[in-house]
């Protein structure tokens, strides 16, 4: 153990914005909620600011138990816009997109129900969620095409695997 205590990194800028940067397509849109005496209202998709172009086709919703992962997944024919409605993930992208300029790049994002939004994953950028909180993380997914039965766009590696740069642990805070 080193003697001397390690000086923490900007992680955030003063606006509290990620100093991180993104892989290429990758949008994350904050959503708005409004609180009154009665409850709350979370606006999760606006046609008057969509976060991406394509219109809703198929709108389905998930959930992630305390501890769990779900991924590694990529998609050919669609891209990805989920919402995080309930919880606590972590997000990690893997961008295999050759022609792309952030190609070979990985982002670890963190998402909450304190800072809900919705996040566009472009094709071919593989995903994994794991939930790092104590109850089920909730999400609702509004995939650019609608899911075929009878024909997955879905492509997967097992969460261990060394083809993609990232692993996957039970990291302590500090």
């Amino acid at each position: 153990m080193s003697p001397h205590p390690k000086k923490d990194i900007q992680t955030v800028k003063s606006d509290g914005s990620p100093v991180q940067k993104l892989i290429h397509g990758v949008v994350i849109q904050s959503s708005v909620t409004h609180v009154d005496d009665r409850g709350t209202l979370c606006e999760i998709y606006s046609p008057h600011r969509p976060p991406h172009e394509a219109p809703l086709v198929y709108v389905y919703q998930f959930t992630i138990r305390p501890g769990k992962i779900k991924g590694w997944h990529v998609h050919h024919l669609h891209d990805d816009r989920i919402f995080i409605s309930q919880g606590q993930a972590r997000v990690v992208l893997y961008d295999i997109r050759r022609d792309s300029p952030t190609y070979g790049m990985v982002n670890e994002i963190y998402r909450s129900e304190l800072a809900r939004n919705i996040m566009v994953i472009p094709a071919y950028v593989f995903h994994a969620h794991q939930n790092v909180g104590s109850t089920d993380a909730l999400f609702i997914s509004m995939p650019t095409r609608a899911y075929q039965h009878d024909d997955p766009d879905v492509y997967r590696y097992p969460v261990d695997t060394d083809q993609i740069p990232y692993k996957f642990d039970n990291r302590l805070g500090g």
